[in-house]
């Protein structure tokens, strides 16, 4: 049933109140505010976990115009902590719909809230940066709010994995004929990083977060994918463990946005919260290899800090001595110089900070894949062996 006439606030931390209409559950919700800048894909931006915790501002003012379907899911669930859209469609419309959004988010118990000025939100958080907030339409009192959301806990130091991460291993076999095996460590992985990785021939293992790497191995894993996820890169000391066994060992590795921010850490780097993150599906990014710019998906508040590199500042393109040999950023953000990606120059292991399987698009770093599977397919062959 429509909650649209019921009255809703959203309260940031620093006080700035905004007064609107119950959009999906009716209740109280508190997360960490962040806006997405994308035209389309509001179904795979629900349902990624590397928004749990976060209330997401739909920056586009009509949300919801082709509905919901069985097929753009991107998890077994929604995992945004609170909605804000400006208009709300009316009436989805699509050949595939099955459902309306709303509907949807109510059934899933998704607080969310319609009718602000989410342009105007949208520029607070860009120039006071990313903060708590409430959104609730059971209590109309912004003080009381206010209060409550000062008391909830902090995206910085949130260690979240655990809490996105698949309850037990499972397998997406490669389609066509095999060629490799990759063993993914579940840090919050997307359902599309796996078929992307099926229509070049490799099986998947998908693993919980809290796999050793003899777990990984076990699966006959030619390489080892670290997948996206939610949470402060700086809390998840287990995964840099694994990760530094992995390079210790010489086996392939891709990661992908947190999964990047790990190997970052194993390779000795810091990482830091970024001021308001990238999100939306139309970031400019730079390949260093070839000079290409692409426009990319991204979903992330954290970032690598390159050692001796302050944040903003551009980064040399020259090679850093890490532990385990010589590393390059591959990839860097055209709007703020943000690390965009890593490669290793002495060990088989690259990673990127944005999102090459963006099913909603865009689909200019697909190719990714295609040097994942160049990369193990080096690796294989230097050692004689064969996975056809």
């Amino acid at each position: 049933m429509s909650s649209r006439r019921r009255s809703a606030i959203l309260v940031l931390e620093d006080g700035r109140t905004f007064h609107g209409e119950a959009y999906g559950s009716v209740g109280e919700t508190f997360g960490e505010a962040v806006f997405n800048t994308g035209m389309t894909g509001y179904q795979e931006t629900l349902t990624d976990p590397s928004y749990h915790r976060q209330v997401v501002v739909q920056t586009a003012p009509h949300i919801g115009n082709t509905g919901v379907n069985g097929s753009d899911d991107e998890s077994g669930r929604i995992w945004v902590a609170g909605y804000v859209v400006r208009d709300p469609a009316r009436i989805g419309s699509n050949w595939r719909a099955t459902g309306g959004l709303e509907d949807r988010l109510a059934a899933e118990g998704v607080v969310g809230i319609s009718g602000i000025d989410t342009r105007a939100l949208t520029r607070h958080l860009r120039e006071r940066g990313a903060m708590r907030v409430g959104v609730s339409s059971v209590d109309d009192d912004p003080a009381a709010l206010l209060d409550r959301v000062r008391r909830a806990p902090s995206m910085v130091g949130a260690d979240l994995s655990a809490e996105v991460t698949t309850a037990k291993p499972y397998v997406v076999e490669a389609v066509g004929e095999h060629r490799f095996t990759v063993a993914a460590l579940d840090l919050g992985i997307k359902r599309n990083v796996p078929r992307r990785l099926a229509a070049r021939g490799v099986t998947t293992h998908v693993l919980p977060a809290g796999s050793t790497v003899e777990d990984l191995l076990a699966t006959g894993a030619d390489a080892v994918f670290l997948s996206p996820g939610p949470g402060d890169p700086a809390t998840a000391d287990g995964p840099v463990a694994l990760a530094r066994e992995v390079l210790t060992r010489r086996i392939p590795l891709f990661g992908i946005c947190f999964g990047s921010q790990i190997l970052g850490r194993a390779l000795g780097f810091g990482t830091y919260k970024l001021g308001y993150g990238h999100r939306g599906i139309n970031q400019p990014v730079l390949d260093r290899a070839t000079g290409k710019v692409e426009v990319t998906s991204h979903n992330h508040g954290f970032a690598v800090q390159v050692p001796g590199v302050s944040s903003g500042a551009v980064v040399p393109d020259q090679v850093v001595d890490t532990a385990f040999g010589g590393v390059r950023v591959s990839h860097v953000c055209l709007n703020d110089n943000v690390v965009e990606g890593l490669r290793a120059e002495d060990v088989p292991a690259f990673t990127v900070q944005y999102h090459p399987e963006a099913a909603a698009g865009p689909h200019d770093a697909d190719y990714l894949f295609d040097r994942f599977a160049e990369l193990i397919e080096g690796r294989t062959h230097s050692e004689g062996r064969t996975n056809a």
